[in-house]
């Protein structure tokens, strides 16, 4: 759409001033401080999660084997490196031993010797020993193979930091495609989605939840990695070293992995929950920061400071539960640890005394089996982190699952629009409701010539700005069908449609920028000139030229440094400036005060001269001069004609018009007149 005039992220449908009869709109268009929505109610699927995470990784595949090659090399120089700490031990222990035999005699002679003396299990231990009697520690063999520990875990380190840092590279892209998913999933989505979902909700998942995706990755991601190497690696060389004692390390596997599977279970619906309440949260807070005049106005602060207290509360139960609860895997992993390092240490030494293995080997076996109990304890540590982010990721994948709206579908050949439509628009026997159990718009025939102006009355809820939103396809018609120029609507792309359109909303909206920014919305390409030439045209030039910066002048994204009827002045400058084939004025004055809105209906006398426009109004007194005006109640046409044929009709518009000049309540005549 050309110009989306105070559209912004807004539709047309966004005013409270037009809502579907009874509630027919979604709940999270029921005002301020409405019912509050979680996230739909869905177990989650650990499982399918994780593996549609994992494979948001396939577009950096070479990173990824490039991860993996690095985090084999160090985990390799990780693990060997305490096996030559053990060759170095046993030189210390081999050279003390052998230093206390007597010199010139054969190893064979000196446990000969032992085992004559009554010292077998000296001479069995002896045995096992690679030394030479009567020979000390040789410092200079020991230094070099300290040194070559030395220089094996400076590279392994060097390894690791490489590897984290593409590991880093390799989350944030995954996440920036995630990012760039959901914002382009954004433009696909129906209008319906953003009706039903509450904003703060919705902000939640693509800002908190994405977040937490990457924290958890970046924190799981080379962990788990090096871990599941660093378990492999250690359990081939206890083997290597003592299947006996590897048999009795390996004991810790089945129970901690028992202990892990267990908490997890128990703490997974905590982090649902815990994300879940953290979306209803930021609902709440963004309706109160919204509504914020609102809530003061009614006296609601108590009541929206207790649903925040109750909903604060319960995310403290909900993350106090899910934390605690996985918080427990780790003390719990420790403590089979410690067990574990006591059995091997005890076995160990029996081992070495019977001379069964080295007590290099029994050094570097105990650094093994914290080696290898440390992964599995970070593992489970993980557990809590990785949790959470698959809850995360579960909930941006329902954003990113949600249903899109219908695909522009055109086949080759058909129909299209001339450059400059005439704006011949007609709806033919158009049915449409929010809610296919309560019906709004039941067979309505409309139709506008080039050139007309169409005003569009009636009471609050009767279907005026569902009209607008069929129109520029917001959403679909169920029934009928809306031409433009002969053409249907539906078989236009949506973007070719809404590019013949101009709008200005009741509800106006700026964005973050300068006033020059905000007028050229709509037409990006304009001069200054032509941007003044629409300032004048909307009766904004006066008071824009009286602020400090003029034109510069930056105003926040809710316009708040300028007023609601100077806000209004800007958007339809907007609309100006975009010059459009076809109009719709959705109560486009209701923010200006008198003198200003005669003013603006001068400059819209222009504005809708040669163009087709629609204007939705509530004040009668600013369509009088419509070509026709179209009475609607309860989704259909009651009555239309020029305004002086409705009030001589003496119907539901002459009801109308009385109760707003004379102050009279007419809703329950207006409602009651018959339909012709």
């Amino acid at each position: 759409m050309s110009t989306s005039s105070g559209s912004g992220p807004k539709t047309a449908g966004s005013g409270p001033a037009d809502a579907p009869p009874a509630d027919a709109r979604p709940a999270a268009h029921r005002g301020p401080m409405g019912h509050l929505t979680g996230p739909p109610a869905k177990a989650l699927n650990f499982k399918a999660s994780l593996r549609r995470l994992v494979a948001t990784l396939r577009g950096d595949r070479r990173l990824v084997a490039v991860a993996g090659v690095l985090a084999v090399v160090s985990v390799t120089l990780s693990v060997i490196a305490p096996k030559i700490m053990g060759n170095a031990t046993n030189l210390i222990f081999e050279g003390l031993i052998g230093g206390r035999l007597p010199a010139g005699t054969t190893k064979a002679q000196a446990v000969a010797e032992l085992r004559a003396s009554g010292q077998s299990r000296i001479a069995d231990m002896v045995s096992a020993m690679d030394l030479v009697p009567g020979r000390g520690v040789d410092f200079a063999v020991v230094g070099t193979v300290l040194l070559g520990v030395l220089v094996i875990y400076v590279a392994a380190f060097f390894l690791f930091w490489f590897q984290g840092r593409v590991v880093t590279v390799i989350v944030q892209r995954t996440v920036y495609r995630m990012r760039a998913d959901v914002e382009g999933k954004f433009g696909r989505m129906p209008l319906s989605y953003f009706d039903s979902t509450p904003r703060g909700e919705l902000l939640s998942r693509v800002t908190n939840d994405i977040d937490n995706v990457a924290q958890s990755l970046q924190q799981t991601m080379s962990q788990l990695l090096t871990s599941l190497l660093t378990v492999i690696g250690v359990i081939a060389m206890m083997i290597y070293i003592s299947p006996v004692l590897a048999v009795v390390a390996l004991i810790t596997v089945p129970v901690s992995a028992l202990i892990t599977m267990t908490i997890a279970k128990r703490s997974q619906p905590q982090f649902v929950g815990q994300w879940k309440t953290t979306g209803q949260l930021n609902g709440h807070i963004e309706e109160a920061y919204t509504g914020h005049e609102l809530v003061k106005v009614f006296g609601r602060t108590d009541e929206t400071v207790e649903t925040f207290r109750e909903l604060n509360e319960k995310l403290y139960v909900s993350s106090f539960r899910a934390q605690f609860i996985s918080g427990l895997i780790m003390p719990a992993m420790m403590f089979v640890a410690n067990l574990n390092y006591v059995v091997i240490a005890v076995v160990g030494g029996l081992r070495v005394a019977s001379g069964a293995i080295s007590l290099g080997d029994v050094q570097a076996f105990i650094q093994y089996s914290r080696q290898f109990t440390q992964p599995l304890t970070q593992v489970a540590s993980m557990a809590n982190l990785l949790q959470s982010g698959v809850a995360s990721a579960e909930r941006v994948f329902e954003v990113l699952d949600a249903p899109e709206q219908s695909a522009d579908v055109r086949a080759s050949g058909g129909p299209t629009l001339r450059p400059k439509v005439n704006g011949r628009v007609a709806f033919e026997d158009v049915s449409f409701s929010y809610d296919p159990q309560r019906p709004l718009i039941q067979h309505l025939d409309l139709l506008a010539e080039p050139g007309q102006t169409i005003a569009i009355v009636g009471p609050t809820g009767a279907g005026k700005t569902t009209l607008a939103n069929l129109l520029l396809r917001f959403y679909d018609v169920d029934g009928g069908r809306i031409t433009l120029d002969g053409v249907n609507i539906r078989d236009l792309p949506r973007e070719d449609l809404r590019a013949q359109f101009g709008m200005v909303l009741q509800d106006t909206w700026l964005f973050g920028g300068s006033i020059r920014e905000n007028i050229a919305y709509g037409a990006v390409d304009a001069s200054d000139a032509q941007i003044s030439e629409a300032a004048v045209a909307a009766y904004a030039d006066h008071f824009v030229r009286t602020l400090p910066q003029g034109y510069d002048t930056q105003i926040d994204d809710d316009g708040a440094s300028v007023s609601a009827g100077q806000r209004q002045l800007l958007t339809i400058a907007r609309a100006f400036l975009a010059d459009p084939t076809i109009l719709i004025l959705d109560e486009a004055t209701s923010s200006v005060d008198t003198r200003t809105e005669a003013l603006v209906q001068h400059a819209m006398e222009a504005l809708r001269t040669g163009r087709t426009s629609f204007v939705i109004a509530h004040r009668l007194s600013t369509i009088r001069d419509a070509h026709r005006i179209v009475v609607m109640v309860d989704g259909g046409i009651v009555e239309q004609g020029t305004h002086d044929q409705l009030l001589a009709a003496g119907g539901a518009y002459q009801r109308l018009y009385a109760a707003q000049f004379s102050g009279a309540v007419a809703g329950d005549e207006v409602e009651a007149a018959p339909v012709p």
